[in-house]
């Protein structure tokens, strides 16, 4: 009597959920089938476009997790559980998840801005939140640099894509802007001569554009020459400091005096 009570109830639960788990196994086969393809299909289209690759695998992943929940609560719903109260429960674990990390967010959004803009790439030598350096990844919610001291400078995403980058890679080029002064008995077209030497023989300054030098200022105990050779970007301070070291030199040579201290500024321009 017992075994035929344990197969009526068996008996109605088969016909009662048999379907809806069917259904529901149904559901999951074809729901990752299709998932699965429109991954495929992002991928492709991504690479098409040349999205960085770091976009591409987060893209990639938070369209499979999306599409998963969906296909998760599609399944509850077939099988009979309430999906409304779920579904709210989700929303609100979410707001709260959204404002507790508000400033993730904020340089999450920033990394996907600097990833499909591309104002930098990597190996590009970039100036941005007071810090120099040339970019070494680029993170989604952060961007790493390697400093001038190889010191590694780590930047959120949030205030490098709202503030004010100078690339110096980009154009390819890089003007090298030194100032150096001479005493006030010294032949200007002389001096003018010796420097433009300097520049022409470094075996690392552009021929073009052409290097310049000029008077740029009669100070209080010199007279300062505004030098201003081209360089690659790979070969800026190669320039910057082998002018700085030549000029000394030529300039001792040609008897023409250097005032004690002497000052050698680089300005920066964009």
């Amino acid at each position: 009597m017992d075994l035929e009570k344990w197969l009526d109830i068996a008996q109605s639960f088969i016909m009662e959920y048999g379907i809806k788990i069917i259904g529901a196994i149904v559901i999951w086969i074809i729901g990752s089938w299709v998932i699965k393809k429109l991954n495929k299909g992002m991928s492709k289209l991504m690479a098409k476009r040349s999205y960085d690759e770091s976009l591409q695998k987060f893209l990639l992943n938070l369209i499979g997790w999306a599409l998963k929940i969906i296909l998760f609560i599609a399944i509850l719903s077939q099988l009979g559980v309430e999906t409304t109260s779920f579904a709210a429960i989700l929303a609100a674990a979410g707001l709260a998840i959204g404002m507790a990390l508000q400033g993730s967010l904020g340089n999450f959004a920033g990394g996907v801005l600097i990833m499909i803009f591309k104002p930098f790439k990597i190996g590009d030598l970039i100036e941005a939140q007071g810090e120099l350096g040339v970019v070494k990844e680029i993170e989604i919610f952060t961007t790493k640099l390697t400093g001038l001291s190889n010191r590694e400078i780590i930047i959120p995403n949030g205030s490098l894509s709202n503030g004010n980058i100078i690339n110096y890679t980009t154009e390819g080029t890089r003007r090298v802007d030194l100032t150096f002064g001479v005493g006030y008995d010294s032949d200007i077209k002389k001096t003018k001569e010796v420097l433009m030497n300097v520049l022409t023989s470094h075996p690392k300054v552009l021929k073009e554009p052409v290097p310049t030098v000029n008077v740029s200022e009669l100070a209080d105990s010199s007279i300062n020459f505004a030098v201003r050779p081209w360089s690659t970007a790979d070969d800026y301070w190669d320039v910057y400091f082998g002018i700085t070291e030549n000029v000394k030199e030529a300039l001792d040579a040609a008897g023409i005096e250097i005032p004690y201290p002497h000052a050698v500024e680089i300005q920066k321009e964009a």
